[in-house]
């Protein structure tokens, strides 16, 4: 069995950030811009993580059922500039 997903010590920090940038703001218009970028964001990284899986196991993308991910993204996450394996996640 695999173990738990856990955060890194930089995520937890910026997840602190965050969450106190949330709680200082009192403007409702500011609030509504803020949580669609973290829908973004957070439907990007889902777009990007099922990249990944399907790159480790090979099954064929299937379109229209995600975002689409920016190229420049995928090579970030791409060992070496995309070369090489997957195997640093």
């Amino acid at each position: 069995m695999s173990e738990p997903l856990a955060l890194s010590l930089g995520q937890k920090f910026e997840l602190e950030r965050m969450t106190r940038a949330i709680d200082a703001t009192g403007d409702p218009q500011a609030l509504r811009g803020l949580a669609k970028q973290l829908l973004q964001a957070w439907q990007s990284q889902k777009a990007a993580t099922q990249w990944v899986m399907r790159q480790q196991l090979g099954a064929p993308a299937r379109f229209g059922t995600e975002l689409a991910v920016d190229a420049g993204l995928l090579d970030a996450l791409r060992p070496e500039g995309g070369k090489g394996g997957m195997d640093i996640l």
